[in-house]
């Protein structure tokens, strides 16, 4: 569910839950700052010193991706994770090299200045729903008092300590619901900018550096680069193992038969006719087999119809009906097109072994720059991005443009697998279209 779908009471009332999770998770922050500060100077004298930072660290990292996952899902404030991935060796290397990592020092002095106004916008906005709640609650607590203990009890417990006038009736107790207005309206109006702003306040610290994330991203593009040249090689290998398998046989074959015929043309004529027949029918078989080739390599149907013919296709050939729903304003470019092309055949091709569902969509779309293929199925769900699966083929096959795949698959579905890539849309088409295979 996307943030704009419940801007409104319950959006509102889950900010008051974060704000109270808030409240209660911030005693556990300085538990970590105080056990990390512990921890440090024992590291140097006693071995239980290690462990125990160590353990603090992990634990820190934890707590600060709980803090990004509640922004971004409740907030809409998306705060990057900008560790690179725990060291390896014994325990005094692992902490030796978190302590040179600069976002180890950063998560510590968030744990430090949060501790100082980590309260401040948590503790205004349950004020706020608090007084909504006291007030609003005044006329049945006069009622419920004054029904058991009288009129000078209630007068008594709901005295001026608890509000701003004197309260000696069923009728001055209703006046508790105009300020419980009032408050209801500051907090319908503060509470998601008060917590908007300690999520920035937060993301200056936790977020990744400018630094941090062109390191993150020359590794992303170095991983990339070599998975590229990884899949490409193992694409030439299989190119020249089916040529030396499949045409590359039958065309030596071809031409032994023609050798053959050319013998037998005077003395036997019957059989250099049933060789030639032969030797037609290889060539025939050979270049099916080319074809085929050259279609996995780049199918033909990508240059004549383009991509949402590629996959109207595909869509018929596949097991289950498809539909597929076009919405691109221009078609992208040929590598890009080759490249989608196949992960949604990969796509297809899982959801008919592995999903169990009765019908499939395929959207493609562009939005801020991006190709966005969509392929959702009404499957049982609980699908998974595993080493070596055909969705992880995907991923480093759109990786090689700096594509990316995700997956939303909870148990009974739907599934939903998502992949953009990055270009430039040309040949403007009119309108989308759609169709069902």
């Amino acid at each position: 569910m996307t943030i704009s779908a419940h801007r409104g009471l319950r959006w509102r009332l889950q900010l008051t839950g974060l704000a109270l999770g808030l409240a209660v998770l911030y005693g556990v922050g300085i538990a970590l700052f105080v056990l990390t500060v512990v921890g440090l100077p024992l590291s140097l004298v006693a071995g239980v010193g290690i462990p125990l930072t160590l353990a603090a660290l992990l634990l820190t990292r934890g707590f600060t991706d709980l803090y990004r996952w509640a922004f971004a899902r409740l907030l809409g404030v998306a705060i990057g994770r900008p560790y690179l991935p725990w060291p390896r060796g014994h325990l005094g290397s692992q902490l030796w090299q978190l302590l040179r990592t600069p976002t180890t020092w950063r998560d510590l002095l968030w744990l430090l200045l949060n501790a100082v106004v980590g309260l401040l916008a948590p503790v205004l906005v349950l004020a706020l729903a608090g007084g909504v709640l006291w007030y609003a609650s005044l006329p049945l607590l006069w009622a419920i008092l004054d029904r058991a203990a009288g009129p000078e009890m209630a007068e008594w417990v709901l005295r001026t300590d608890f509000g701003f006038w004197a309260i000696d009736s069923q009728q001055t107790a209703y006046a508790g619901l105009a300020i419980a207005g009032g408050f209801a309206l500051l907090w319908w109006l503060l509470t998601p900018h008060l917590l908007r702003g300690y999520a920035r306040f937060c993301g200056t610290l936790l977020g990744p550096t400018g630094a941090a994330t062109l390191a993150a991203r020359v590794r992303q593009l170095t991983e990339s680069r070599a998975e590229t040249v990884d899949a490409q090689a193992a694409e030439l290998r299989r190119i020249e193992r089916d040529l030396h398998d499949g045409a590359q046989a039958r065309l030596v074959s071809l031409g032994m038969s023609i050798g053959l015929a050319e013998e037998l043309i005077r003395t036997d004529p019957e059989a250099a006719i049933r060789l030639l027949s032969e030797a037609r029918e290889d060539s025939g078989e050979a270049l099916a087999e080319l074809r085929q080739l050259v279609r996995g390599m780049h199918p033909p149907v990508l240059a004549d119809r383009g991509l949402p013919g590629g996959v109207a296709a595909l869509a018929i050939t596949h097991p289950l009906p498809v539909t597929v729903v076009d919405e691109l304003p221009g078609r992208p470019p040929a590598p890009v097109e080759s490249a989608a092309y196949f992960a949604v055949s990969e796509a297809l091709t899982n959801i008919s072994k592995h999903a169990g569902a009765t019908a499939v969509e395929v959207r493609l779309a562009y939005a801020d720059g991006r190709l966005v293929v969509t392929v959702t199925d009404d499957g049982r769900g609980g699908a998974q991005l595993v080493s070596g699966g055909g969705l992880r083929g995907v991923e480093r096959r759109l990786s090689a443009f700096d594509g990316t795949v995700s997956l939303t698959s909870p148990a009974g579905g739907p599934t939903v697998v998502t992949m953009e890539i990055p270009c430039e849309l040309s040949s403007a088409k009119t309108t989308p279209s759609s169709g069902t295979g």
